[in-house]
């Protein structure tokens, strides 16, 4: 089985010890490619180079909303000049976070807008942070217009599933998806249509429920891979062969 992982912080400083050998066994895992979005403007040039020195990584470029102290109104103009001269495969990590009482709204929303407007401009699509904010991006997409991309670790309803799929949106399903006690995200694996799903594993975030408080890595991708799959009741290599193609299209990944 071939399968994509759509969102991966491989130029974290968590793997600096050991990446090549995690990326050894993402491949003997299965995982042909990888997608590396940035978080902020500091971050840009690590990820360029992360995934310039190893095969089968593609870079995003973006400003995260958990990184809001860290970006500046300039960023937004430099922003632009680096997707113009570097083609990522995406704009992003991008989007909102209401979880966090003390980020300034308004001003992911300023950094957020501007970033649709990036990518739209730029024919690219964008990679979507939406934590207890999904209708605030739906509402934000669907103003901006032209777009398409992928709202990752999406934990929302079937009906915002729903809105984005009609904007061009995929969701990402990642780690989470392993836990018995996500019943609501479980249910909506189960059930979402497979054209608009692609698979991740955000790491060295969100860890399977099989390794759960360990670092997190692209290998573990065939854990959501199966834990979907028994969801769903259908053969993990439709379930492989569906994500990857999604996240093929999405990106312009070489099949």
């Amino acid at each position: 089985m071939r399968l994509v992982d759509s969102h991966c912080h491989l130029d974290d400083e968590a793997f600096d010890g050991d990446r090549a050998d995690v990326l050894a066994r993402a491949r003997a895992a299965g995982v042909q490619h990888v997608v590396v979005p940035a978080i902020d403007a500091s971050t840009w040039p690590r990820v360029r180079t992360t995934c310039a020195t190893h095969p089968g990584l593609s870079a995003a470029y973006g400003l995260h909303p958990l990184a809001l102290q860290a970006h500046r109104p300039e960023h937004l103009e430099a922003l632009g000049t680096w997707i113009e001269r570097e083609r990522p495969v995406a704009v992003g990590e991008c989007g909102l976070d209401f979880f966090v009482e003390d980020l300034d709204r308004d001003a992911q929303l300023r950094y957020f807008d501007a970033q649709l407007r990036i990518a739209r401009d730029a024919s690219l699509p964008v990679i979507v942070h939406a934590r207890r904010a999904v209708d605030a991006v739906i509402a934000a997409i669907r103003k901006v217009g032209g777009l398409r991309g992928v709202v990752h670790s999406f934990a929302g309803s079937a009906e915002q599933a729903r809105q984005l799929a009609q904007l061009g949106f995929l969701v990402g399903l990642g780690g989470t998806v392993t836990y018995a006690r996500a019943n609501r995200l479980r249910q909506l694996a189960a059930a979402l249509p497979l054209e608009q799903l692609v698979l991740e594993t955000d790491a060295p975030d969100q860890p399977d429920a099989g390794h759960r408080g360990q670092r997190n890595e692209p290998a573990r991708l065939p854990h959501v891979l199966h834990a979907i799959a028994a969801l769903r009741d259908e053969a993990p290599t439709e379930i492989a062969g569906a994500t990857t193609r999604n996240a093929e299209r999405l990106f312009g990944l070489a099949g």
